[in-house]
């Protein structure tokens, strides 16, 4: 059976029920692979370098699953993974088609039932029948009955949910956004009292952030928490900041930072806030302006990957994130391409917490 981080045991025999932070000890990050049978067609080969860079950073560490699309697929990330420096040992690939590469928000979300992992395989509906996501809403069962995941159970869940619009302190408390949890394209009927008994229900948490501001132009998710606000500690989160008046996020950034200056962490206290300055406007082939943002970094057993845009900004997020995680090695990740189709490095991942694959 799947054992608990011993930095967490005791909260989680407390509430049963246990989201672990992103920075509890983790045995695997998922990734969906792009594939020329999705939207990342025109940028396969550049995206590809981009996931080769997260997978070689990533296995260094700890496992990496990854999805392919189908056995070419697969033998074309092998092909791609084994001419490079990757721990070849510790990547696993598997067949399940998919829509697109945002595994964070199809992926399964792992929590703690007293000291065992079970996954949780919520409904993902393109971020609110934006997009068709079919295939993508299948992935974490066929993972599973692919054995991917070894023994740990699964549990499909009549509730649409997206891994990247929720964070958690690890002591209780959940930071969220009304945008994108109280859209009625997600879970119309439910109100905010409905949806937090069901987040109480499924994740064992008993306080919540939600904010009503934050906004980052050409963002498709409705306003993902982990683009705009997370929890690098039980006492601290980094946010998405913006400098220039002239700017059109400021003011509504701006916002979202005196609604975090209001919050108090589990122990009544303030947090520490740590800003993160957006880098200038990026666009797309349509003059589209994409959510750049380092919010969006990942955490992994003794590391942070953050993304980069060959932006002046990409120094200062990573002497502040440098700041925050001060026993694990900072690796930056150019992420200029990912942004391409508005998400980022922890939109295209999702953690597995300690499990001995």
């Amino acid at each position: 059976m799947w054992q608990l981080n011993a930095d967490h045991l005791q909260l989680a025999t407390m509430n049963t029920i246990y989201l672990p932070p992103e920075w509890a000890k983790q045995s695997a990050i998922l990734l969906t692979w792009p594939h020329k049978q999705s939207d990342w067609a025109p940028l396969l080969a550049q995206v590809d370098k981009t996931f080769v860079d997260i997978a070689k950073a990533i296995s260094r560490y700890e496992q990496v699953i990854v999805a392919c699309f189908n056995q070419a697929h697969e033998e074309h990330v092998w092909y791609q993974l084994k001419n490079t420096d990757c721990i070849l040992d510790n990547i696993s690939l598997f067949v399940s088609p998919s829509n697109d590469c945002w595994v964070r928000d199809h992926g399964p979300i792992s929590v703690f039932n007293g000291t065992h992992v079970v996954l949780l395989d919520f409904s993902f509906n393109g971020w609110g029948n934006k997009f068709d996501a079919t295939l993508d809403n299948r992935v974490s069962l066929e993972l599973h009955k692919l054995g991917a995941f070894k023994v740990a159970p699964i549990e499909s869940k009549d509730f649409v949910l997206e891994g990247g619009s929720v964070e958690v302190d690890g002591k209780g408390g959940i930071l969220t956004t009304t945008s994108c949890l109280l859209a009625r394209s997600r879970n119309p009927g439910k109100s905010q009292a409905q949806i937090e008994t069901q987040l109480m229900q499924e994740f064992g948490v008993n306080r919540f952030y939600w904010l009503h501001h934050g906004h980052l132009s050409g963002d498709d998710t409705d306003g993902h928490i982990d683009t705009l606000a997370r929890f690098t500690d039980e006492h601290t989160i980094a946010y998405s900041a913006c400098d220039d008046p002239q700017d059109e996020q400021f003011a509504s950034l701006k916002k979202m930072e005196q609604e975090l200056l209001h919050f108090r962490d589990w122990n009544g206290q303030p947090f520490k806030l740590v800003p993160l300055l957006i880098p200038k406007p990026i666009h797309d082939a349509s003059g589209q302006r994409l959510p750049a943002n380092y919010a969006n970094f990942l955490i992994i057993n003794s590391a942070v990957l953050v993304p980069t845009y060959n932006d002046p900004a990409d120094q200062f997020a990573i002497k502040h994130l440098k700041r925050c995680f001060i026993d694990r090695k900072i690796i930056s990740v150019d992420c200029l391409t990912l942004i391409q189709q508005a998400g980022s490095l922890h939109c295209a991942t999702m953690q597995i917490p300690l499990a001995p694959l």
